[in-house]
């Protein structure tokens, strides 16, 4: 046998794209030569596959063999490629049987002891293999939790193929990840937030609703600690969500361990991260924090601190809920339907507003600070909250307010109120926003007073309009009432006094 092919598959953006390894077995100068848009780490895999087979006890035949990746015109690049290159250079020369290798999809990198390690992109190769219905042969230390209908042979030493692949046990993935989440929360509870009633009534709006927040208020007030504890109060990930964060976590190399359990990403950026940190690229290209954040939070914290092309590159994605990368060799989507939760102090000191410290800054300086910002962005921003300094009283008597649980109890009840509602409903196109969310008379009379007044844009109705019909959730009214309305247009204008 001199000629003989495998399945395998590279990482290309968010998925993985499947490769054949192919290689001819001829006369000449001994050694291998790899062909078809090999990057370097593909190219050095000649040396660690010859010192694999070689510490697995294999022969090192004295011929010239020729691997061909194809299809040829996508590069190849990664790791990943260095077990299908060895289990075809084996079958080639007889040294391992061939029966049951084109069922399989082989992916894995190789130590020089013949041990098979794991690569990043493990979801996106499982994924592959089972829309392919292949068997995914990878590292045993490859681990695909919550995936049902995987089929995994996982490998210690590429000289366990010795005896066939067919001989490698399967292990089967089920579906059963789901649900156990209530019992593996980290332990932030809003209980330990005190004297913040007001802003734990906003972060109950913004996770029923799914709506983007601002905190603002002087340091030390709780904005972080807010932000990080909402996602204690967000129902689970359902399958399709766990199945698409577990994907962009996997090609980015990211632990997907708790994701797998339901619990929603929070990523949490410094404000000095590059503008491809935030969207994604490098080479390979990979998802940045806004796609690591899909179906989860992005909690931007000391907002104005953030470049203003970075802050600004937001928009987009935000209204479209995809990152587009536009590369020399292709474009790259990225899924980012994440939930904005930012703080910032509302002047360069911090105490603009604040009771008992006074403010030291320039209006000049306020002015250019809150302008970092930019207004398209706020305009984007559902609910704005001024949190104020708590009460010194309150915090050393331990005094507190709504915990996690009672929080998270008023989520799931409005977001089954608001399913409830929309069953059988349809958007008509060109409805206005007050027909849309079901306002009542009474509350679309005070709403268009209100706009009028606050000289509010279209963007801003909108918005103003979904955040009431939460509200309404929230109180169980099928219509949206004119107290609903009040309380969102509170948090339409806080934080811009």
């Amino acid at each position: 046998m001199s000629t003989f092919s495998v399945r395998s598959a590279i990482i290309n953006g968010a998925s993985a794209v499947p490769i054949t390894v192919e290689i001819d077995i001829s006369g000449g100068i001994p050694g291998i030569t790899i062909v078809g848009m090999p990057d370097t780490a593909v190219l050095e895999s000649r040396s660690r596959v010859r010192s694999a087979l070689r510490s697995a006890g294999f022969d090192i035949p004295r011929v010239h063999a020729t691997v061909n990746l194809a299809p040829s015109e996508l590069r190849k690049v990664g790791t990943g490629l260095d077990l299908p290159i060895a289990v075809a250079l084996l079958a080639s020369t007889r040294q391992i049987g061939t029966n049951g290798l084109d069922g399989c999809l082989l992916v894995g990198e190789l130590g020089l002891d013949g041990s098979v390690c794991t690569v990043r992109g493990s979801v996106a190769y499982a994924v592959l293999a089972r829309s392919e219905d292949l068997d995914l042969v990878t590292s045993a230390d490859t681990a695909v939790p919550g995936l049902a209908g995987i089929r995994t042979r996982g490998l210690t030493s590429i000289s366990e193929l010795r005896r066939g692949v067919s001989q490698v046990p399967v292990n089967e993935g089920r579906s059963d990840a789901a649900g156990r989440l209530d019992g593996a929360r980290v332990s932030l509870d809003f209980v330990d937030v005190i004297d913040q009633e007001m802003a734990k009534r906003a972060m109950v709006v913004a996770a029923t609703g799914g709506h983007g927040a601002l905190l603002m208020g002087p340091p030390g007030a709780g904005k972080t600690m807010i932000a990080r504890r909402l996602p204690s109060i967000l129902p689970p990930l359902d399958e399709e969500g766990r199945m698409e964060a577990m994907l962009l976590h996997s090609v980015a190399g990211e632990d997907i361990e708790r994701i797998a359990l339901g619990e929603r990403p929070f990523r949490s950026p410094h404000h000095s991260i590059s503008l491809g940190g935030l969207l994604g690229g490098g080479r390979p290209v990979r998802p940045g924090e806004l796609s690591l954040a899909h179906r989860g939070v992005l909690f931007l914290d000391e907002l104005p601190e953030f470049a203003m092309n970075v802050l600004q590159s937001l928009r987009q994605p935000l209204e479209d809920h995809e990152v587009k990368i536009e590369r020399v060799e292709g474009s790259y989507r990225f899924p980012c339907d994440f939930q904005l939760i930012a703080a910032a102090n509302p002047c360069p000191c911090g105490h603009l507003g604040d009771i008992g410290h006074p403010c030291t800054c320039p209006s000049s300086a306020v002015e250019r600070y809150q302008g970092r910002i930019g207004g398209p962005l706020m305009d984007r921003i559902d609910i704005l909250v001024d949190v104020a300094r708590p009460s010194s009283d309150r915090v050393i008597r331990g005094q507190t307010g709504m915990a996690t649980e009672e929080m998270r109890r008023q989520v799931v009840e409005g977001r089954a109120f608001a399913r409830e509602r929309c069953l059988g409903r349809r958007r008509m196109h060109g409805s206005s926003p007050v027909d849309v969310n079901a306002f009542s008379p009474s509350a679309a009379e005070s709403f268009e007073s209100s706009a009028r007044n606050l000289m509010l844009g279209g963007r801003a109705i909108d918005r103003v309009a979904r955040v009431a019909r939460t509200i309404a959730d929230l109180a169980g009214h099928a219509e949206v009432m004119p107290e609903d309305v009040s309380e969102s247009l509170i948090y339409r204008t806080r934080g811009t006094r």
